[in-house]
């Protein structure tokens, strides 16, 4: 890979990154987004599950049920490890079950299970659980149709993938399923742990997929870890992309419910980070929580979120402010979140970080804040 400065752009590739005003040629120097820090704030933090001097508890998803009260969370022990452990919160995320029991099967497949609620085309709701490889080493899948309370025993989908699915966003008016992740650059003999953009397309709610198709491949770049938003319009589908050889994060767009994709372009440094996750917030602002990996930032390596608009992130611009969620005391093994808003407006973000220091090893831990509460607080 060769990385070529010029002045004040990045070029990697057939990608640049200038430092400049949206629409002009005048280089510009970006003054940081205001952040606010809340990592400190403790009564914001709900352990659910503790790490130990034996037990690494990593890469964590939820989701939360229609009833706005009921959240799971589904997590791997070890970076990447065996999946299995699971917790259920009845009152949206403030206390949490001992880990429910799962099929053995579980524990078979490995690596950042993730965990939605897909409709079918005739708008029934399942849960699923996908985990990145089983036994055959393709990406595994489990499914519930009782709101959790039982699980199938994982099975394999056929889709050989880095990770499971990073993302899922129903199209078509609900009659397709989208998701998209990282693989491996299919016959690759000249890039080590190569990674590129595909998406998978079901019809049956989720039951079956596509074969990958491949939407985005930049030399010398590694792109993984997607994930959808909608625009407000709902007719636009933006892809928000990690980027792992220059750590500067990227965005694509699509206006016809995936078919065809623009090429990847630098999101605002802001974003600059690891697995997003974005939610909007009722007075349509987005907010995204990620990792931070931002090299002037200030925050880089802890666990943060962004506030600001989609046209923000769309025309180059760089948002409202960002707030320190969490720190991590293990550098940048953190991220991997979920992502919940509940009724009352409270944001719910949940991670895995080295939470305090000491021998433990990183924990499960979630943050709870309303931007009501965040717009008025004092920030940097």
């Amino acid at each position: 890979m060769k990385i070529l400065w010029i002045g004040l752009s990045l070029c990697v590739g057939a990608l640049c990154w200038p430092d400049q005003s949206p629409g002009t040629g005048t280089k510009t120097k970006r003054q940081a987004l205001p952040l606010l820090d809340l990592s400190a704030d403790s009564a914001r933090h709900v352990i659910i599950a503790q790490g130990t001097k034996e037990t690494y508890q990593g890469h964590p998803t939820t989701t939360l049920l229609p009833d706005g009260k009921t959240m799971y969370c589904v997590w791997t022990y070890n970076h990447g490890g065996p999946c299995g452990p699971m917790k259920r919160s009845d009152d949206g995320g403030l206390t949490w079950s001992p880990l429910l029991k799962v099929p053995a099967s579980w524990a078979t497949t490995k690596n950042c299970p993730t965990i939605y609620q897909l409709p079918d085309p005739k708008g029934k709701n399942r849960l699923f659980v996908f985990a990145g490889q089983g036994t055959d080493g393709a990406m595994h899948q489990s499914y519930s149709t009782d709101n959790g309370k039982t699980w199938s025993p994982m099975v394999s989908n056929g889709l050989e993938c880095v990770m499971p699915f990073c993302t899922i966003e129903p199209i078509e008016n609900g009659k397709k399923l989208l998701a998209l992740t990282n693989i491996r650059r299919p016959g690759d003999t000249i890039e080590e742990r190569s990674n590129i953009l595909a998406q998978s397309i079901s019809t049956d709610g989720g039951s079956t997929w596509t074969r990958w198709r491949i939407i985005a491949d930049s030399a010398g770049l590694k792109l993984c870890e997607p994930h959808l938003v909608r625009s407000p319009s709902g007719k636009q589908l933006l892809c928000l992309i990690r980027e792992n050889a220059t750590r500067v994060a990227l965005y694509m767009t699509s206006d016809d419910e995936g078919k065809t994709w623009t090429k990847p372009k630098p999101l605002p440094p802001g974003l600059f980070g690891d697995r997003h996750m974005a939610h909007y917030a009722p007075d349509g602002r987005l907010v995204v929580v990620f990792r931070d990996t931002g090299k002037q930032s200030s925050t880089q390596h802890h666990f943060i979120a962004w506030v600001g608009t989609y046209d923000d992130i769309t025309s180059g611009r760089d948002g409202q402010y960002r707030v320190k969620l969490l720190h991590s005391y293990k550098g940048s093994d953190c991220g991997y979140p979920g992502l919940e808003r509940l009724p009352d407006n409270t944001f719910v973000a949940t991670t895995y970080v080295k939470y305090r220091p000491g021998p433990e090893q990183n924990s499960v831990v979630s943050v709870r804040f309303k931007l009501a509460d965040t717009d008025r607080l004092p920030k940097k």
